[in-house]
């Protein structure tokens, strides 16, 4: 399937809906503490995004249950939120996607839990560095297989293992569609980037190796080694004065 080229117009529409998932993840990220559940933050972001006249994006998609993915320590990515009470030193990735206006917005971050040690706090800080030197490079005419190969070049620096099954992805009025943008160095350099394509970078660092699993429940991936995972996630659209950040808030 091709990779969908956005008119400015659908490029403002997404960036409405970008937006208000980056102020969702801003506001959910300030109730991160020591005693409350992922629930609680579920029941926030549902709430935030319904009154803002928009709809959660993960709920029931493909089945999931809940308005939010809370992935917290091990967990890599699309953790169901539930009667888990964060603690004090835990690390919780937040996924936050609306649908406004009938386009998606999609963004993450990971939060810290109370105080956290300095080698947690590493892995956190080149999470998200390794997200913006993929964004760096994704620039009309450079290859999607730049953008993996920035991210491995710094994740391999620090020794943390990137996870492979998981990867960005093109975005509209379809939560998911092409291109599928991977985070680590391939032999193949992919398409070229163009101007108009809307798309995510979302690298899922480990502080171990970079082998995961699927729980039973379908949903929730984990490290296999139970080392710790740390991931960042912005929606970007290609414009020819390089890459605009619509998730990110001034």
């Amino acid at each position: 399937m091709a990779i969908k080229i956005k008119s400015e117009q659908e490029i403002a529409l997404l960036r409405e809906s970008c937006v208000l998932a980056a102020e969702v993840l801003a506001r959910a990220g300030e109730i991160v503490k020591p005693g409350i559940t992922t629930d609680d933050i579920n029941t926030f972001v549902h709430n935030m995004t319904i009154k803002a006249g928009a709809i959660p994006s993960p709920l029931n998609y493909h089945g999931f249950p809940k308005s939010v993915c809370t992935s917290v320590n091990d967990v890599v990515c699309h953790g169901i939120p539930g009667n888990q009470v964060l603690k004090e030193g835990d690390i919780i990735n937040i996924d936050v996607t609306c649908l406004l206006n009938g386009y998606h917005g999609d963004t993450s971050r990971t939060f810290a839990v109370g105080k956290i040690t300095p080698n947690v706090k590493r892995l956190m800080d080149v999470t998200e560095r390794a997200m913006d030197d993929g964004i760096a490079v994704a620039t009309a005419g450079a290859y999607f297989g730049d953008i993996g190969s920035a991210i491995q070049e710094l994740a391999d620096e620090f020794g943390y293992g990137i996870v492979r099954e998981f990867c960005g992805h093109g975005i509209g009025r379809v939560f998911h569609e092409e291109p599928n943008v991977l985070h680590y160095r391939s032999r193949d350099r992919g398409e070229r980037i163009r101007e108009g394509m809307v798309f995510t970078i979302e690298p899922m660092l480990n502080e171990g190796k970079p082998g995961v699993f699927v729980e039973k429940d379908g949903w929730t991936v984990r490290t296999r080694d139970g080392s710790l995972s740390a991931q960042y996630e912005h929606t970007i659209a290609i414009t020819r004065n390089g890459p605009e950040v619509l998730t990110r808030l001034d």
